[in-house]
């Protein structure tokens, strides 16, 4: 039996941003954007004690990072000291707010590494402001506003006939 996360992968393409979020962006002067993620909210991304989205590099859609950018959040040493970005997040019902942004190595235990972004700060009053769940499909789209990155959240929720709609 499919679960609604399998539901994510088996539709032909994701769904376009919503208007709403579309006319946010160009009303902020917002260009170049770009669907990042489409993903499953696991336990652990709407866990308060964990206070984080994780964006595995591999579930990345497309480059979102100019070079700056990317060498930037390469700089940190992701011991004690991660280097992040604050930047603008439109949430799900159009609140505009800032979230870190930092670039994780997670170990494992055979020695190898995943590497992730991950949404961190003020991830759990996201979270809680829009109500979101475990296995709920969010999206994650990048835009620019004067060449500053910005990011927008979108919940969808899945439609019986495997395609998604705003939520």
């Amino acid at each position: 039996m499919a679960t609604r996360c399998d539901q994510q992968y088996t539709t032909p393409s994701p769904p376009d941003l919503p208007i709403k979020f579309r006319k946010r962006i160009r009303a902020l002067g917002g260009s170049d954007i770009a669907l990042v993620i489409q993903k499953c909210l696991f336990k652990i991304d709407v866990s308060s004690g964990h206070n984080r989205l994780s964006i595995p590099f591999n579930q990345i859609r497309q480059t979102f990072l100019t070079p700056q950018e990317t060498e930037f959040l390469n700089s940190g040493d992701n011991k004690k000291k991660c280097s992040e970005m604050e930047v603008m997040l439109i949430e799900p019902f159009l609140r505009r707010g800032t979230i870190s942004l930092r670039k994780w190595e997670m170990k494992k235990a055979s020695g190898s590494a995943t590497s992730m972004y991950v949404l961190v700060g003020q991830w759990n009053l996201v979270a809680w402001r829009n109500a979101l769940r475990e296995d709920e499909t969010v999206q994650l789209w990048s835009f620019r506003i004067n060449s500053k990155l910005c990011l927008a959240l979108v919940k969808r929720k899945a439609k019986s006939n495997g395609y998604f709609v705003e939520f």
